[in-house]
């Protein structure tokens, strides 16, 4: 059974930084893509990062560039998204998602087979 475990969400001040954390079990993704989505209260989840297991390449949406990176740990078989920067935009469930294929498709959430249950990431101004 694949089991996606994230941790590390909290409540943050605007301008603090966060480090997210993704634990996989039940299987490796080394070819395929591993990503986190957002959600906010009433509004749809969004793709926030992605990063392709066998290259490393990694992708971002533009509200994150440049104050999220995502990496991963191929020995703990973990993905992580250090957040820096932290605004009141950027409070919601955060999800780790990852599916065995590195489709050149990674922004949707219909591109992934797996999804963890959501750390939430809370901050205030």
């Amino acid at each position: 059974q694949v089991r996606l475990v994230e941790s590390g969400g909290g409540l943050v001040q605007a301008g603090d930084s966060l480090r997210l954390s993704c634990a996989a079990s039940g299987r490796t993704f080394r070819y395929g893509v591993m990503g986190w989505f957002r959600q906010a209260p009433g509004k749809e989840r969004e793709w926030v990062a992605a990063i392709r297991w066998s290259s490393e390449s990694t992708y971002y949406a533009d509200s994150v560039k440049g104050r999220f990176t995502i990496s991963r740990n191929n020995t703990e078989n973990a993905v992580y998204l250090q957040m820096n920067s932290l605004g009141p935009d950027d409070a919601a469930v955060y999800f780790c998602a990852a599916d065995p294929h590195s489709t050149w498709s990674l922004r949707t959430v219909g591109d992934y087979t797996y999804w963890g249950q959501g750390t939430q990431v809370t901050v205030s101004s």
